[in-house]
């Protein structure tokens, strides 16, 4: 494999956890030793025949805060958004809830049995465990505002898991509103979270229980042509104060107007405030939320084999024979470009019959796909539960003026990785292997709003004679973009739509920011991960340089036990005590790192000045971790800094070469090959892994 000099030595600076002693050899000779399969969420490797990629198994609970931001004022449907979010509660209580309230044309038309049936519902659709979890977060939720108790800090929350289909997902939001009037449900990326209904709350102080029961459960059956009324108020303030609430709360849907309501036995008549649903005067008005929910987006599931193939460049390969554009592509996890990759994909706007039209064309490219199947939705990245790698390591030796057995150090470094785990870095293919640019490079000139030398960083070309690098050689000396078009081959997808967006807007910083929306979000916000990601291999390595395997005061550590990816919040998070410090409360493997944006917190000793003094090195002393102008935003997360593998095995073979004879031997020369196979974690990288048991950087 030809070496990137530069990166060996960004590279090779990074720290170790084990001290064992190592070996020597090289990994992709060529794409077949170094083979790589998903493994999805169910556990299993989507390289096998399946009969469908979204389970409608509920999966184990998963009970974490998420700040999920509602917009109750604006909920409306936007091509390619993948969320979800049910404001409005209905509930069945057990009781048969009437107030003295007008609904002779509102709900009171046979809703009642469904949510019966939908309350007996949730019993089968959750595992008696989170079923009893969900019921202990409600009432402890309910305890709280009966007995006049502020939640304290940020609204509590309770997840529900991931569940991916989509029907199962609907009836369970149905079910846990119904049930518990008082909470609402949001779904975001397959996952449902429970959180307290603060609006439930804040109209109960204006009007009774029964009647925010009433009205919620009016809001959510969104009848048209129904109207509600709330119990006869002679108080005029208090109705000021209830026509505010309602119309500041959903007056996007709503309208209130107060009617006098007859009654002979008083002196006067009493006043009664009346909601109804806004008459629909817009027929070419952004459409709702729910309208969006019934039209049917077709979407195409199917497992992607690719050899010695970059995955964003067979991405717009598919893209432009199927039709569509790359954005339409979902995946959960990038893949290396020198190995043979198999992931799960999912295709919007394209049906099963069409993507199998094109598997002969596709060939050509050295890409298949297979298990084709019609899905409810689409994939997100973080998707799987992890990678299976099957790996070749071939001329197999010893470090250099190491005399020991070389299978005993084999083995030693194999079993010490399997106990110790090995330092999680992000790996190389994360930043690009080019020479002179990295794609931290580009992260970072677009988190300083620098679009212009962010395009000519992208445009940079290599010490090398070809096609590509020729066409990128001549943008940078004329900044021709029609002329450098006619130079980039075909095949560079991602330059020719920049070079055309380029063409079309110019080389002024506008212009690059048009540039920079031929990509896809997925792309865009790619570069600014691999700056992050650049920073937290240096932080590591600085927090393992400093304090070794201790856990000491002001280190971040995970609270829990069986995070398996970075996307668990801060309330998992623990910043360590002087007295835990000394009682060794937690061991190194708990031990987290930011991953920069804005929503985290950083370590309270050498670890956190670390990182204020490499923002400040790279003038983002001020930077938010928000793109405006790309509509990229980046919160940030954590990531654990040690990992193991799994399911490890080996094996080594000797390969005979006749052409190479020991001097003054007649007996062929051996080499030998190790064969290794191991699971690994989502987001953790295949030659992290064995660099650590080899103590060779590649």
């Amino acid at each position: 494999m030809e070496e990137d000099t530069d990166f060996r030595i960004r590279f090779s600076s990074l720290g170790f956890i084990t001290d064992h002693v190592g070996f020597r050899g090289t990994i992709k000779s060529s794409p077949s030793d170094f083979v790589v399969i998903e493994i999805d969420e169910q556990g299993q490797l989507v390289n096998k025949s399946t009969s469908g990629l979204i389970s409608k198994v509920l999966p184990e609970p998963n009970n974490f805060a998420k700040k999920t931001k509602l917009d109750f004022q604006n909920i409306s449907c936007q091509e390619g958004s993948n969320q979800e979010v049910n404001t409005f509660t209905k509930c069945s209580d057990d009781r048969n809830h009437q107030s003295g309230s007008e609904k002779e044309d509102t709900i009171n038309d046979g809703t009642s049995t469904g949510e019966e049936e939908q309350v007996h519902v949730l019993g089968n659709l959750l595992d008696e465990k989170t079923n009893d979890l969900l019921t202990h977060f409600a009432f402890d939720i309910k305890e709280k505002w009966n007995s006049k108790t502020e939640l304290i800090g940020s609204s509590p929350e309770f997840s529900l898991g991931r569940i991916l289909d989509k029907n199962q997902r609907a009836i369970l939001h149905s079910a846990v509103r119904q049930k518990f009037p008082f909470l609402i449900t949001v779904g975001k990326n397959s996952e449902i979270v429970v959180k307290p209904n603060l609006e439930y709350k804040e109209l109960c102080h204006l009007v009774s229980e029964e009647e925010a029961f009433d009205f919620f459960k009016y809001l959510d059956a969104k009848k048209e042509n129904s109207k509600f009324t709330f119990k006869p108020d002679m108080n005029k303030d208090h109705r000021k104060a209830v026509h505010h609430f309602v119309n500041k709360k959903f007056g996007n849907l709503v309208e209130t107007k107060s009617f006098p309501e007859l009654n002979y036995n008083a002196a006067t008549p009493n006043i009664a405030i009346t909601v109804r649903f806004r008459e629909k005067k817009h027929k070419h008005r952004k459409r709702s939320l729910f309208e969006c929910r019934d039209q049917k987006v077709i979407y195409t599931a199917f497992t992607l084999r690719k050899e010695n193939l970059e995955m964003f460049e067979a991405l717009g390969f598919l893209a432009i024979k199927l039709g569509v554009i790359p954005s339409d592509f979902s995946y959960a996890g990038l893949k290396d470009k020198k190995a043979i990759t198999y992931q799960a994909m999912v295709v919007r706007k394209v049906s099963p019959e069409r993507l199998k039209n094109i598997e002969k064309e596709i060939e050509k490219k050295r890409m298949n796909v297979f298990n084709i199947r019609s899905v409810d939705d689409s994939l997100r990245l973080g998707q799987l539960k992890g990678n299976h790698f099957d790996i070749i390591i071939r001329n197999v030796r010893n470090q250099i003026n190491d005399s020991t057995n070389l299978r005993e150090r084999i083995l030693e470094a194999i079993e010490n990785v399997k106990n110790k785990g090995f330092v999680n870095y992000y790996g190389p293919q994360r930043f690009g292997m080019g020479r002179k640019v990295h794609t931290d490079q580009i992260g970072l000139a677009l988190l300083k709003s620098e679009m212009v030398k962010a395009v000519k960083l992208f445009l940079t070309p290599e010490d090398l004679d070809d096609p590509v690098n020729r066409a990128k050689k001549y943008f940078l000396q004329t900044e021709d973009a029609k002329g450098t078009l006619s130079l980039m081959p075909e095949f560079k997808v991602r330059e020719r739509a920049l070079l055309e967006s380029l063409h079309r807007f110019g080389m002024t910083e506008e212009g690059c920011i048009q540039a920079w929306f031929s990509f896809p979000h997925s792309m865009r916000i790619f570069y600014i991960h691999a700056y992050s990601s650049k920073i937290w291999n240096e932080a590591v390595s600085y927090r393992l340089s400093t304090y070794g395997s201790r856990v000491v005061e002001g280190d971040l550590v995970c609270l829990d036990k069986d995070i398996d990816d970075e996307h668990f919040p801060s309330s998992k998070v623990h910043l360590v005590t002087e007295e835990e410090e000394s009682a060794s409360t937690y061991a190194i493997h708990q031990v987290v790192l930011p991953v920069l944006g804005y929503n985290i917190q950083y370590p309270k000793n050498k670890v956190g000045q670390w990182y204020q003094d490499t923002l400040s090195r790279d003038g983002l002393q001020t930077c938010r971790f928000k793109v405006p102008t790309l509509k990229l935003n980046v919160p940030g997360c954590y990531r654990q800094i040690l990992k193991h593998p799994h399911n490890v095995s080996y094996q080594l073979m000797e390969e005979h070469d006749t052409d190479v004879k020991t001097e003054g031997s007649h007996i062929d020369e051996a080499t030998l090959s190790l064969q290794i196979s191991f699971n690994l974690d989502a987001s953790c990288y295949a030659t992290v892994c064995l660099r650590e048991i080899m103590k060779h950087d590649f």
